[in-house]
């Protein structure tokens, strides 16, 4: 979370006192939850904050690449991390975790050649369901 505070400060962002509960709770979490998600937690552990702030520092934080916003069909989500990685996607209970994947460079250079691009960055969504135990 130092992190955060410290690129907060560099984009010149204010730390007000629902920018770090918001950014305390998503650390906290290490998940992906909706607004709503973080202002009902908040609120629950007795952190006064309103719906607006909830999504207005969401929002900024978002736009300065201090978080994640993941669109899905159900909403945004936010998590923590604002680094290039991927996810995996559960497509039973639509949980989400965060993936630290390389693909071969073999595979990159082959994309290259089929499409023209220069590969700078990648993040991949993989979608699938637990294996039975």
């Amino acid at each position: 979370m130092d992190s955060a505070y410290r690129r907060c400060r560099e984009l010149g962002l204010r730390l007000s006192k629902q920018r770090r509960m918001v950014l305390q709770l998503l650390w906290a979490e290490k998940t992906h939850l909706s607004a709503r998600d973080i202002f009902e937690k908040l609120n629950n552990i007795g952190r006064n904050i309103g719906h607006t702030s909830v999504y207005q520092n969401l929002e900024s934080l978002q736009a300065a690449g201090v978080i994640e916003c993941l669109d899905r069909a159900s909403g945004r989500l936010y998590g923590y991390r604002a680094d290039p990685h991927s996810h995996l996607t559960c497509l039973d209970t639509g949980a989400i975790e965060d993936l630290d994947v390389s693909l071969p460079p073999s595979l990159l250079e082959q994309i290259e050649r089929q499409t023209g691009f220069r590969i700078e960055a990648y993040t991949l969504n993989l979608l699938g369901r637990r294996s039975p135990r």
